[in-house]
């Protein structure tokens, strides 16, 4: 039986070619469309979950249509496909300084295939490519250290001496990307900051919240419920830990502060709380 073949001029895999370190995801679209689909955004917020631990050197964003359209309309369309991806990594805390690409391709241009697998290809066709190239590794240095300072050492002065109006900035108190909860490290930090909050029973304050990398001033989505209000989330976090270790409800407030106060420096430092005194005196009884 003679089947009908498609011949495409040439692959974009044969204009790209990528090491093994690269990581690669796909997204899929409807016809004529570039709001990503639920299933499909839901695929997407798994694999940036599995960036978290990775120094990322830079991300490509790639759109591109199947054949049915024409060139000009194609070339749109790929291009509101790229961008599409590109805000939805914003939303979610990774840094467009690290997305050095986002470009929509138009046709995309497949090798031969049968005429009865026609629909199937053109709708692979429909996507969005995305490739992360990771940094490569350091090299380790051993340093030998006389004497260890602790980290929290300085947020812990800064409590024992804070006065109203001062506001405390958490800097060793890091958060995963896309999340409310802390990264490991940091929560022996958290705990010393407890405890010298404990000791200061006079002072109230409040939590501020704050997210990286969103458009605009924008909050985050937060990847646990799927809401967008990452920077809330990650105040009521350390409020909750306060809360747990004997401090009093009473003396403190969560409020979340989006990304309306970048620091302007590497975007994990953006995922942070501060603490803004609020009234020093008596504990109320």
């Amino acid at each position: 039986m003679n089947k009908l073949l498609v011949l495409i001029l040439i692959t974009f895999s044969s204009v790209f070619a990528f090491s093994q370190n690269e990581l690669t995801h796909e997204v899929y679209f409807d016809t004529d469309k570039y709001d990503v689909p639920n299933t499909e955004e839901n695929r997407l917020l798994l694999f940036i979950s599995t960036l978290n631990d990775i120094d990322i050197e830079s991300i490509s964003i790639f759109g591109f249509c199947d054949d049915r359209g024409a060139d000009t309309y194609n070339l749109i369309l790929s291009q509101q496909r790229a961008d599409a991806i590109k805000a939805i990594f914003a939303n979610n805390e990774i840094s467009e300084t690290l997305i050095t690409n986002v470009d929509g391709k138009g046709e995309i241009l497949l090798k031969i295939v049968e005429e009865e697998n026609l629909l199937k290809i053109r709708g692979l066709n429909r996507k969005v490519e995305i490739i992360v190239k990771p940094k490569p590794p350091k090299p380790k240095v051993v340093k030998i250290l006389k004497e260890k300072t602790p980290k929290d050492k300085d947020v812990v002065d800064l409590i024992k001496e804070s006065a109203k109006g001062d506001k405390i900035l958490f800097k060793n108190i890091l958060f995963k990307t896309g999340y409310p909860t802390v990264t490991s490290d940091s929560k022996k930090t958290l705990e010393s900051i407890a405890k010298a909050l404990l000791e200061r029973d006079d002072i109230y304050f409040t939590i501020q919240g704050h997210v990286c990398c969103t458009q605009f001033s924008r909050d985050a989505v937060n990847r646990k419920t799927k809401k967008r209000n990452l920077s809330e989330a990650r105040a009521k976090y350390v409020y909750d830990y306060f809360a747990k270790k004997g401090i009093d409800k009473k003396r403190m407030r969560h409020l979340g502060l989006r990304r309306k106060f970048p620091l302007g420096g590497d975007p994990q430092f953006d995922r942070r709380v501060e603490i803004l005194i609020t009234y020093v005196g008596n504990q109320a009884k």
